[in-house]
């Protein structure tokens, strides 16, 4: 340990802790991170060039193992509990310097310097170094690249230190297991250790972009983003399996992001520099675009199973649902150069409601968008989750991204009511679920029907719409809309047991009255008086 630490510092480590000397592979490009990854017999290749990666054990982010260091400077804006758990600082010290030493005695390493955020004024420099090429490629994927002249002399204001192998032991790292997910932000530094899952890579900085921008007055949102032909910018809120992705891949219009963005006093930008798609059951006919981002050189699967040839079975379950494909954002078509748009002027909300009862369409006043914001409704059916049970189950994710979130959430919707007030977006939910009854009854509401109703709003046609009144949520459904029937429109209609139809919204009422529970003090009486409740 002490021949490593007294070693020189390698440009390519400068500002990690890290010494070594061993070979230092610095952003290499897909050729050469495929050489390496294809020698070390870390994946294999599909039949149309994809690099193929099986995470093992963890198939998916280790939520419970993730810990935010208990910076005394940052104590008092952290949002402390389930999803931010404090680890003592003198326990990432500790941790910290094992997996550098570990690193350091790596027979070689690889590292990459990237930006996350494209607007230079808001983008952070990251340098991610780690024993394992194929997961450099993907945060080469996955985040911005710069140009070759930006290298020199970079220096990173953050570091990913990922060590996949590396196990921490939790009686001396204060950690739950022997993964360990840990950031700080008074020492800019992410650890990653002892899973092979990819995501925790993008997650991680997203957390440090959610935790930087809002003192910035930039609200950074989980969410898709695309621009018309007149440069009008439409955003898309929704939790896994509403839509988000599918929804604002529209051919008829720029795809500036599909996930990760900030909104500014001059419009919208995206974080990331690539995509990171599910791909359970994608096919060419319905996702022709992901799907051919999916079937080419420089992209990452994690957990698809192909055949001796590489030919991919997409539909295979054997290592997981949450298979994924990662790939850089100019492998889809049609996508804004540079990822930055002008303000937006509709903010959409997706909820895939399979108790039946959300009409498919809503507009939101500002108050019940902070609301809705802050609920971040969806349901999950059986299928979808292991242990789910035959009756749909309500999730409540704040700010549709709950996991990612350091700071308090109010802090993300007070934000979200300024800005859509400030800049005049008017904002909608849109419910992509059931209709004609719950899950097991009705049928999923028509992406026809959909699409139909986001381009009336996206033309601006619906916003000036004949509205009335739902007597259960309050929500402000239109009279009419070309080629929806109207029975589509209130869901109420759609169901032949209008009886039926009462108790499960009444129910759902329920479920939202409880989770409001959870912010109501601290958010204000216009959103207050915006909560669905029971009836008096």
């Amino acid at each position: 340990m002490n021949a490593i630490t007294s070693l020189p510092e390698n440009p390519a480590l400068a500002g990690t802790g890290v010494r070594s000397a061993a070979p230092i592979h610095a952003n290499l490009t897909a050729n050469g991170l495929y050489a390496n990854a294809l020698r070390r017999g870390d994946g294999t290749l599909s039949a149309d060039g994809a690099f193929m990666a099986n995470t093992g054990v963890h198939t998916g982010r280790s939520v419970q193992d993730k810990f935010v260091v208990d910076d005394p400077e940052a104590h008092d804006e952290v949002w402390w509990g389930k999803v931010n758990r404090p680890l003592p600082v003198e326990k990432f010290e500790g941790l910290s310097a094992r997996v550098r030493d570990y690193l350091g005695q790596a027979p070689e390493l690889y590292t990459q310097d990237l930006y996350a955020g494209a607007d230079p004024k808001y983008r952070i420099r990251v340098r991610l170094v780690s024993t394992s090429p194929w997961h450099a490629l993907f945060a080469r994927n996955m985040f911005i690249r710069p140009e070759r002249a930006e290298l020199e002399g970079f220096t990173p204001d953050y570091v990913i230190l990922h060590a996949p192998d590396f196990m921490a032991d939790p009686a001396v790292d204060g950690v739950r297991t022997e993964t360990a997910i840990c950031l700080s932000f008074a020492k800019k530094t992410i650890l990653i250790a002892g899973t092979s899952y990819a995501g925790e890579i993008k997650k991680s900085i997203f957390t440090v972009m959610n935790w930087l921008l809002p003192p910035q007055g930039v609200l950074p949102m989980h969410c898709s983003a695309n621009m018309g032909k007149d440069g009008d910018v439409a955003l898309f809120f929704g939790l896994s399996g509403t839509g988000k992705t599918t929804l604002s891949s529209d051919p008829e219009r720029q795809l500036i992001g599909d996930d990760e963005h900030g909104w500014s006093d001059q419009g919208v930008f995206n974080f990331e520099g690539g995509c990171y798609a599910k791909v359970i059951d994608l096919s060419k006919e319905a996702e022709p675009q992901i799907w051919n981002a999916s079937h080419r050189f420089g992209t990452v699967l994690e957990n698809v199973v192909g055949d001796e040839q590489g030919n991919l079975d997409l539909t295979d379950r054997s290592r997981t649902e949450n298979t994924r494909s990662c790939y850089p954002i100019e492998y889809i078509p049609n996508t804004v150069p540079g990822g930055v748009g002008k303000l937006p002027k509709n903010v959409v909300m997706l909820t895939a409601d399979a108790f039946g009862v959300l009409p498919p369409i809503s507009k939101l006043t500002p108050a019940q968008a902070m609301y809705h914001f802050l609920s971040g409704y969806t349901s999950k059916v059986a299928g979808t989750e292991k242990g789910l049970g035959k009756e749909p189950q309500a999730t409540f994710s704040t700010c549709f991204g709950a996991p990612f979130l350091p700071r308090d959430p109010e802090v993300y919707g007070k934000m979200l009511a300024e800005l859509v007030a400030r800049d005049g977006a008017q904002c909608w939910l849109v419910n992509t679920g059931w209709t004609g009854g719950a899950y097991g009854t009705g049928h999923r509401m028509s992406i026809k029907h959909t699409r139909a109703l986001l381009r009336a709003v996206l033309d601006g046609s619906l916003k000036d719409a004949a509205f009335i009144t739902d007597p259960f949520f309050g929500l402000a459904m239109p009279q009419d809309v070309e080629g929806i029937p109207n029975e589509v429109l209130n869901p109420r209609e759609s169901w032949a047991d209008k009886a039926a139809y009462d108790k499960q919204a009444t129910h759902l009422v329920g479920l939202f009255e409880k989770n409001f529970e959870t912010f109501a003090g601290n958010v204000d009486e216009s959103v207050k008086a915006a909560a669905i409740r029971t009836a008096a």
